[in-house]
């Protein structure tokens, strides 16, 4: 592929109401490397919510919606691996019974991309010219790392930021308890799940924790907040605009 000179962005829900700071960030990284974006206004759910929870036809609304919206786009980057895992892989599954639609989500799947997988794996690039110097752990989340199999791209990116020291926790690729609606229909299981994943955070000595969706650090971020544990939360768009 060659390298695109414009970029279209898909900032999902949770970056778009809680956490605008990681879209910020993304933006930052990317205009420094001298791409144009485009952020369509009108842009909202891919779905995954309803989808998940069952609701098919909901769902496929949302899918009629985000390809409407985004399938002229030369390419697609997105801060999440769970939404872009909906799009690439589950949009097939809901028009898998519609020749027509098939067709359009399967264009839209072959030109979306996950954050760090764009900027490794399509510009090529390894270093944003980062500085961070704290100690940071990564959590490496279940739809990024197991579905979309990105792992080596953040870990890379990780590696080149200046005066950063990146510190392997317990269990790094081990779910964090999060699974969208999983959490509120498995309370119990969820937070058990959870309390686990913040031990290993806590265990590593790091000073913050990283990762590619903002889900999965929300649910972090909730029990460090709740127990008083002072380590920091930050989607890994935040740590590569830090100079």
């Amino acid at each position: 592929m060659n390298k695109p000179e414009k970029v279209t962005l898909f900032i999902q829900c949770l970056v778009d109401t809680v956490f605008p700071e990681t879209g910020a960030a993304m933006v930052t990284v990317l205009e420094s490397l001298g791409l144009k974006l485009d952020c369509p206004a009108n842009q909202t759910c891919c779905g995954q919510p309803a989808f998940n929870a069952g609701h098919t036809r909901e769902a496929r609304a949302a899918a009629v919606k985000f390809l409407d919206i985004f399938e002229d786009a030369e390419i697609i980057v997105c801060p999440s691996g769970s939404c872009v895992n909906m799009v690439r892989d589950h949009y097939l599954d809901l028009f898998a019974d519609d020749p027509k639609m098939l067709v359009r989500a399967q264009a839209v799947s072959r030109k979306i991309y996950e954050f760090t997988e764009f900027l490794v794996d399509v510009l090529g690039v390894e270093s944003v010219g980062a500085r961070f110097p704290h100690k940071v752990t990564y959590h490496a989340s279940c739809h990024l790392n197991r579905f979309l199999g990105i792992d080596r791209q953040p870990r890379t990116l990780l590696a080149h930021i200046d005066d950063m020291t990146l510190v392997e926790m317990k269990g790094a690729d081990t779910c964090c308890g999060f699974g969208g609606t999983f959490a509120v229909k498995y309370s119990e299981i969820s937070g058990a799940v959870l309390a686990e994943k913040v031990k290993n955070i806590v265990d590593s000595g790091a000073e913050v924790v990283t990762g590619c969706d903002m889900g999965c650090l929300m649910n972090i971020q909730g029990m460090l907040s709740r127990k008083n544990i002072p380590i920091e939360v930050k989607h890994i768009a935040q740590l590569l605009a830090e100079k």
